[in-house]
């Protein structure tokens, strides 16, 4: 919690404050640490430190129900300050000490509960793919550094010809994976699930935004403006991912796993936004353009808060009661009303609807791909109509995903045991994420709380600097657009409406004789039960089937027949199981590839000494033959 007040205090500095340089020779052999941050790290720095306070809070109460000690509660604040140093580095150096410290710190508190397969299988792919992504940054920013002349950031410029697609294509690898864009979001569906929920909220509402901050600050600030197909990458990039994300995301069965293809979902949509911006910027239309940076801008800031809150209030409900499977909760709003509301505000928060976290930025998004000059160019005329087209599949598929976990996961009836008996959380845990439940409230009802930092960002970027977000308060006005919006007024507007409402209805049942108590007619049951009701999966199913080619679930119904007559059915079970299909179709091929090459390298390697030195005599001949 310290640790994270620290970088909230630290990035409104580097927002508002003068850039300064901070050089430490003697902390790093040969090129020291290097510490310099504006507008853009200061963001970053600020979101990220705002994601540890109530994470911190949070930390303590669900530590003593789950009984966390040790190297996690250790290990925890180093993960933190890692994450802090990423948008603070200067120079590359420091920036890749950063990254290498938050991987390695991740790691381990993803390894927390080791002792279990399903763990340690997640831990092993968390831990491959974090380390082929940082091949690629290194490789992309070693390449980068070379062709500039230097290690600073801020020193870089003017850097053309083939080596700068190469950086460019490294690094969208690079930090595309670490925040789980596709393809190469595999391991995010597997850690956030088995990560303990504080590590899960600071991984999915602070890590993956770090993949976000190295695209701004290489590919769009030090590289850009880029050409066309830059832009028309991350487009494509960003749709599909978010498409891909919020499908699985509707037809998970496990909250957490559900959250985490959520968080797939939204970092598709900045990627979108960013694409735009720096499309539209290419092609003159610079009011959207400032605008769809905005979106990319704010829509990471809300995504922190009710992401944050929502892993949060998982957690509750995993430390209450054991469960991560909606298919067997149910009945929680009764037991946990503090966590049932809490939740409630993620769930709309991360749907996109009216009043929620996310809809303000998402709203500025589409107003920015409708507002674009189609004239200018014919491929904005192409493209913006299928950018809005997917992200209104992708807003309402997110509302289906969002109604199931909170709908299906908390209300009606209880469907197992553990949720019968579900208790409410800790006041250290229910603390916490009410200070990430009032940073969702804020960046619903009054954005205009993050205008100055918005200003201040989005100006310093090259593709959305030409435009000046003035008009950004109660009333936001987009600059040389025809649209605006209220969302103070909209949610004044509601709760008028429902005050309205529940004095209507209390003034018709003081006029009306009370009823007579009659017995319930339900098709001749009684009461209705759990078996009654919707389970997520039943939810899904209709979804399940439109999408069925995409998804490619594995089903199976099994039909056991009574020994007295094969005609006569004693019971039947419905199995079905959706894998991720990338995942299965991309990565399978792959590494069995690659075990196939080591079974041949295998065989090079026999144990015989005078084989190894024959090698390495063979080695140094070709070396020889080159170098002459």
């Amino acid at each position: 919690m310290l640790v994270g007040a620290i970088g909230l205090w630290l990035g409104l500095l580097g927002i508002f404050g003068t850039i300064r340089r901070v050089h430490l020779d003697w902390l790093l052999p040969l090129s020291g640490v290097d510490l310099e941050m504006g507008p853009l790290g200061g963001f970053f720095m600020a979101v990220t430190g705002a994601v540890a306070v109530p994470v911190g809070i949070y930390a303590i109460g669900y530590a003593r129900r789950e009984h966390l000690t040790g190297l996690p509660l250790a290990v925890l604040p180093l993960f933190v300050a890692a994450m802090l140093l990423v948008p603070a580095a200067g120079s590359v150096p420091t920036f890749l000490l950063g990254w290498e410290l938050m991987a390695l710190a991740s790691l381990l508190l993803v390894a927390t509960d080791h002792k279990r397969s399903d763990v340690r299988s997640a831990a092993l792919v968390y831990g491959v793919m974090t380390q082929l992504g940082f091949v690629a940054i290194l490789v992309g920013l070693m390449a980068l550094s070379t062709a500039a002349g230097t290690d600073r950031f801020v020193d870089m410029a003017g850097v053309s010809g083939p080596v700068r697609t190469v950086v460019f294509l490294l690094t969208l690898a690079g930090f595309g994976s670490k925040a789980g864009l596709l393809p190469l979001h595999a391991w995010l569906p597997r850690a956030h699930p088995e990560a303990p929920s504080p590590v899960s909220a600071l991984m999915s509402a602070a890590m993956v935004n770090l993949g976000i901050y190295g695209i701004l600050r290489i590919d769009v600030q030090v590289l850009g403006p880029g050409p066309r197909w830059w832009a028309l990458t991350l487009l494509a990039v960003g749709v599909v991912s978010a498409l891909y994300g919020v499908l699985q995301a509707t037809v998970a069965a496990d909250i957490k796993r559900l959250l985490a293809y959520s968080t797939t979902e939204n970092m598709g949509l900045i990627a979108v936004a960013i694409g735009a911006a720096a499309l539209f910027a290419d092609s003159g239309s610079t009011g959207p353009a400032t605008v769809a940076m905005a979106a990319a801008v704010l829509h990471t800031a809300a995504h922190a808060a009710f992401k944050s809150l929502g892993f949060l209030g998982a957690g509750a409900v995993l430390a209450a009661t054991g469960l991560r499977d909606l298919d067997l909760m149910g009945g929680l709003a009764r037991r946990m009303p503090a966590t049932t509301i809490l939740f409630g505000l993620a769930a709309l928060g991360a749907s996109g609807l009216p009043l929620g976290a996310g809809f303000v930025s998402e709203w500025l998004l589409v107003q920015s791909l409708i507002h674009a000059d189609a004239g200018a160019s014919v491929v904005v005329a192409l493209t913006t109509p299928l950018a809005v087209g997917a992200v209104a599949l992708t807003t309402g598929l997110g509302v289906a995903a969002m109604a199931k976990a909170f709908g299906i996961g908390f209300l009606a009836r209880p469907r197992s045991t553990p949720a019968e008996l579900a208790r409410e959380a800790s006041p250290t845990m229910i603390g916490g994420m009410c200070i990430a439940a009032a940073a969702c409230v804020v960046v619903a009802l009054s954005p205009a709380a993050l205008a100055p930092a918005l200003r201040r960002l989005v100006a310093e970027l090259p593709v959305s600097n030409a435009a000046v977000l003035d008009d950004f308060g109660a009333v936001i006005r987009l600059p040389g657009m025809s649209g605006s919006i209220a969302p103070g007024l909209l949610a004044a507007a509601l709760l008028a409406a429902v005050m309205a409402a529940v004095v209507l209805s209390a003034l018709r049942s003081w006029r009306r004789p009370k009823p007579v108590a009659l017995p319930l007619w339900a098709c001749g049951s009684e009461e209705s039960t759990a078996r009654m009701q919707y389970t997520a999966t039943s939810f899904a199913e209709p979804l399940q089937r439109v999408f069925d080619n995409v998804l490619q679930p594995d089903s199976d119904v099994e039909i056991t027949h009574l020994e007295e007559s094969r005609y006569m059915v004693q019971s039947i079970t419905y199995r079905a199981r959706i894998a991720d299909a990338i995942e299965h179709r991309l990565y399978t091929p792959v590494i069995a590839a690659i075990a196939a090459m080591a079974r041949w390298v295998r065989l090079a390697h026999n144990g015989s000494v005078h084989l190894y030195l024959a090698y390495g005599a063979l080695g140094v001949l070709v070396v020889l033959l080159v170098a002459l």
